[in-house]
């Protein structure tokens, strides 16, 4: 059972990493640094297409990552 639960931890880690890399970054460089707050109050806030299932698809692997990181710890 804890080489299952483990086995499975490292391919949500891995998954969790290429998720989070392809997704666009929320600033553009030295731009998004002098306007960074405004952008995020006024500018475009809601995910569209691809980005909101990579939002959705980190929220449920970093959700399931901790799951099973506290599961192995009980055992």
């Amino acid at each position: 059972m804890h080489a299952v639960l483990t086995a499975s931890l490292v391919v949500v880690a891995i998954a969790l990493i290429v998720v989070v890399l392809l997704q666009s970054g929320k600033s553009a460089g030295l731009s998004g640094a002098i306007s960074g707050g405004a952008e995020q109050l006024f500018g475009k806030q809601k995910a569209r297409g691809l980005d909101l299932v990579l939002q959705r698809t980190t929220i449920v692997l970093s959700v399931l990552f901790f799951v099973l990181t506290i599961a192995i710890m009980k055992l």
